[in-house]
């Protein structure tokens, strides 16, 4: 047999090895490729293992686990082992890249195009229609962290151009209501930046920013400049104060819902305080209805007592971090210190750089006893001993004999007792012929007014104007005052005042009573305030996301236990629902 015929004849085994020869570099070059394209569908390792499956000569396939039989050999081995032992294989450094630079042969051999034909390449995932913009900032007056924590985000997939202009309300009580809103450009770089739709942290700011020592100018500050501008734009927060005497009651009313979350306002508030007098007996039952009706959004940041004067913050969760260490005082007015059922209880906390009083009263009672309910007052403002370790924040405008004066912004509300100095005859006469919510002829007789005009009480306080009935007497569950043998004269007994120390740092946007409560002879008194917020230092010892978390889960446990109740209600009355034929 001649040498050129051994040539052009060559064993089997022998093809079957350069057919392997040629299989391993193309096979690893290829996988390479993948591992380096990003626009590759597939994985790194979905590509090695795409690129070990190979087919073997008679058009057989060969999978990870298949093996290659030498007819002059009878040893079985692997096509993953004859695979890593060709040359390519063992040196993957420089001689890898010499083979991928090499320019391709005029001439290449049949097997090779052979194999190359069983590699198969999926095109590149390309979007059917155009991205949305992401570099589109739209400026929102909404608390822009619970615009960030929707898991909907739906204003993304919203066209610039059909975004709604108009601002919406900050205050949200549920990610249902975020549907239309706008996206801002934090949120937008937060979701190409990380996996998050939360706004990014550079890690040169975590080292540059200390929370702890303070700055001078707050510029980085947690409670700085930057940090109010994101989540309050326009500066101001939405303040729900409500005060309501109790009348030492049992029961407490069926559903509070009208009383916190009414119907004619369109988003809840951020902070509720809620002040009561002659509370009921089981005072943390009352705060677990708070919680209950609140939900999930709210926690109660503080809860205080005098005797049945009652006190609580709550607010939302997300502000929480904003918010200082909460310090409380209390003053009572009666002559036997140990009968604390008239007197005051105040609480003070900071929220970014604004210093916050509030303060619930219960004043000497009576119709002509204006004289003590001016000393009552007195006796407050300079006996409640507040701030304690909280800084004042303007200490130039502070008087030490006016606790009132050291804060910024200040509420004071509660049972203050002053009655309309007309017998009950003239006042519900006047009361028939009042159109329109004008209660001005009836407020003419009302004591505490001319008191403030005499400047006698509650000095640089206000007051916004009045236009619901008298909140006190009436007979209990109904809407007709006292029918008993006193024949009480209806008046504005309960009452909100407000002060500040900048020009136009309080805007009411609703002053009213709740009509719905009727479990008591007083009517609940509400008001809704728009308060204006100022920069502040780290100095300010935070609460640190301190609530009380038993009463959160017990009025999260309530409110399902509700719905599930509701739900079987429902349930039950339509399959009771039967269908006769007679």
């Amino acid at each position: 047999m001649t040498a050129g015929h051994n040539m052009t004849k060559l064993p089997k085994s022998s093809r079957t090895n350069s057919v392997e020869e040629s299989i391993g570099p193309r096979r690893l070059r290829n996988s390479q490729e993948s591992l380096s394209e990003l626009t590759e569908t597939g994985s790194s390792t979905d590509s090695l293992k795409g690129d070990q499956t190979a087919l073997a000569p008679h058009g057989r396939f060969l999978g990870d686990n298949a093996t290659i039989k030498d007819d002059q050999d009878s040893n079985v081995r692997p096509l993953s082992t004859v695979m890593t032992g060709s040359r390519v294989f063992h040196d993957r450094g420089e001689s890898l890249l010499k083979y991928e630079r090499r320019p391709p042969r005029q001439e290449s051999d049949p097997t090779d195009h052979w194999v190359r034909s069983t590699k198969v390449r999926l095109s590149p995932v390309r979007p059917t229609g155009p991205l949305p913009a992401l570099e589109e900032s739209f400026a929102t007056a909404t608390l822009r962290a619970a615009n960030r924590i929707d898991r909907d985000c739906l204003d993304y997939s919203v066209p610039a151009g059909k975004r709604p202009v108009e601002r919406f309300h900050r205050n949200l009580s549920d990610s249902r209501l975020l549907k239309n809103m706008g996206s801002d450009s934090a949120s937008v770089n937060s979701l190409r930046s990380t996996y998050s739709v939360l706004s990014p942290i550079r890690p040169q700011d975590v080292r540059n920013r200390s929370f702890l020592e303070g700055s001078v100018l707050g510029s980085g500050a947690l409670l700085g400049a930057e940090e109010l501008d994101r989540y309050f734009p326009n500066r101001r927060v939405a303040v729900y104060v409500i005060t309501w005497n109790m009348q030492g009651e049992k029961g407490l009313p069926g559903d509070i819902d009208d009383l916190l979350l009414p119907t004619d306002s369109e988003f809840a508030q951020d902070f509720y305080i809620i002040g009561v007098q002659e509370g009921c007996p089981d005072r943390r039952e009352w705060e677990t209805r708070l919680q209950e009706t609140l939900g999930p959004y709210y926690v109660m940041l503080y809860a205080t007592s005098h005797g049945v004067l009652y006190l609580n913050v709550f607010v939302r969760r997300d502000l929480i971090w904003f918010c200082s260490e909460v310090e409380h005082a209390t003053v009572t007015t009666r002559i036997i210190s140990q009968i604390k059922t008239k007197g005051a209880v105040g609480v003070a906390f900071t929220f970014f750089g604004t210093s916050f009083l509030f303060i619930t009263s219960h004043f000497t009672s009576g119709d002509a006893k204006v004289y003590e309910r001016v000393l009552d007052y007195n006796k407050i403002i300079e006996a409640l001993a507040l701030p304690k370790c909280l800084p004042d924040t303007n200490p130039y405008r502070s008087i030490p004999s006016d606790v009132t004066t050291r804060f910024d912004q200040v509420f004071w509300f509660g049972d203050f007792n002053f009655r309309l100095s007309k017998d009950r005859v003239e006042v519900e006469a006047i009361m028939n012929h009042t159109a329109g919510g004008n209660m001005g002829p009836l407020l003419e007789h009302d004591q505490l007014s001319k008191e403030i005009n005499n400047g006698s009480i509650f000095k640089g306080f206000q007051e916004a104007p009045i236009h619901f009935r008298p909140t006190y007497k009436f007979d209990i569950g109904c809407d007709i005052y006292d029918t008993t043998s006193k024949q009480r004269t209806p008046s504005y007994t309960d009452r909100i005042l407000f002060r500040s120390r900048q020009t136009d740092g309080i805007k009411v946007v609703k002053y009213t009573s709740c009509p719905s409560i009727k479990t008591s002879d007083h009517r609940p008194v509400v008001g809704v305030f728009q308060v204006k917020l100022r920069p502040g230092r780290d100095n300010i010892p935070l609460c640190a996301g301190q609530f009380d978390r038993g009463l959160y889960l017990e009025g999260i446990r309530r409110r399902i236990t509700r719905e599930l109740k509701k739900r079987e209600d429902m349930k039950n009355q339509s399959s009771s629902t039967i269908c006769t034929i007679s």
